[in-house]
């Protein structure tokens, strides 16, 4: 499914994977009443979910020094103080799956986005998905009940975590979809532009490029299928193979969108041609894919995963 939206919109697909993959997913770890009021909801579109590790001063660092956001334990639940960053679908959401400091570990909570002391910030200004809209939550001593708590106090990085490789999954088959309809722009563009009396695809360059192409997609769509299925045999880390989908999968939508751009040429760079209107959607694609080279884990970081599978944490650290 979100292979499908990307290829159309990468913006949808962003949306889909935060509600559905990593709110949705989030929420099955909690109690039979959190399951009631908000994953029944969200699975019937009758609620808008949002999810928040990032912060101005923690992204890719998680750890309980770097976070700035806390939750202090009180007689019937936690009071909420901090601020996260970047958080998609917040300013439409209602209800943001929330990963605070907790003393020395970290919790994971659901809060409301209309309950006293949560501000949502204005929708960020992007270079690419713009349909997909971002924005500061702001947590101004948020009383939060216990049973709004996600598995037991203490465990929300676990479940944090579990959650991000999941949405990882779906990142690699959001650059799946890019790549894919990056794919079938320009071949239509390569047998119908023509260059010196014959169409550009006639010439030997664009060929071999496609072949290549034409088989990494395969590759980025075998692998987040794999990691998929290793998820659905019960894995809650299908690791490497998640980190390798994404990896793959992003770093391939973004380094064709350069050739797709450089197909279509003058037009490729055009938004909209004065002359007549006319758009080329590549341009929206490459601007849109950088996105997922960053979130939901660097590619930096899935490397990492990566070299870890092969040497240990031992050696990694």
């Amino acid at each position: 499914m979100i292979e499908e939206l990307a290829y159309h919109s990468n913006s949808v697909a962003a949306i889909v994977d935060v509600h559905c993959i990593l709110a949705g997913n989030a929420l099955n770890y909690g109690a039979d009443s959190i399951k009631k009021r908000y994953l029944r909801p969200l699975l019937s579109g009758d609620k808008i979910g949002s999810f928040a590790t990032t912060e101005p001063d923690a992204s890719t660092d998680l750890s309980v020094e770097a976070m700035g956001t806390h939750a202090t334990r009180t007689e019937d639940g936690y009071i909420v103080s901090g601020r996260k960053r970047f958080i998609s679908n917040a300013p439409v959401a209602d209800f943001v799956v929330l990963l605070c400091v907790d003393g020395a570990r970290m919790t994971e909570l659901v809060v409301e986005l209309n309950w006293p002391g949560v501000r949502v910030g204005e929708p960020d200004k992007k270079i690419g998905n713009h349909g997909q809209l971002t924005a500061d939550i702001y947590f101004d001593n948020v009383k939060v009940p216990m049973t709004n708590v996600l598995g037991q106090p203490g465990e929300g990085l676990k479940i944090a975590l579990q959650t991000l490789t999941l949405g990882r999954i779906g990142i690699a088959a959001s650059g799946t979809g890019m790549a894919q309809a990056l794919f079938d722009h320009s071949i239509a563009r390569l047998k119908s532009r023509r260059a010196f009396g014959k169409a550009i695809a006639q010439f030997q360059h664009w060929q071999f490029k496609m072949a290549e192409r034409a088989t990494e997609i395969e590759n980025a769509r075998n692998l987040y299928l794999k990691a998929a299925l290793r998820k659905d045999e019960g894995l809650v880390f299908p690791e490497p193979e998640a980190a390798m989908a994404k990896w793959y999968g992003t770093n391939l939508a973004g380094e064709f969108a350069r050739d797709a751009v450089q197909i279509f040429g003058g037009y490729g760079f055009m938004r909209e041609l004065a002359a007549d209107g006319s758009h080329y959607r590549v341009e929206e694609i490459y601007r849109d894919c950088k996105i997922a080279e960053i979130y939901e884990g660097t590619n930096e970081i899935q490397k990492l995963v990566i070299a870890r599978a092969i040497f240990g944490k031992d050696i990694t650290g």
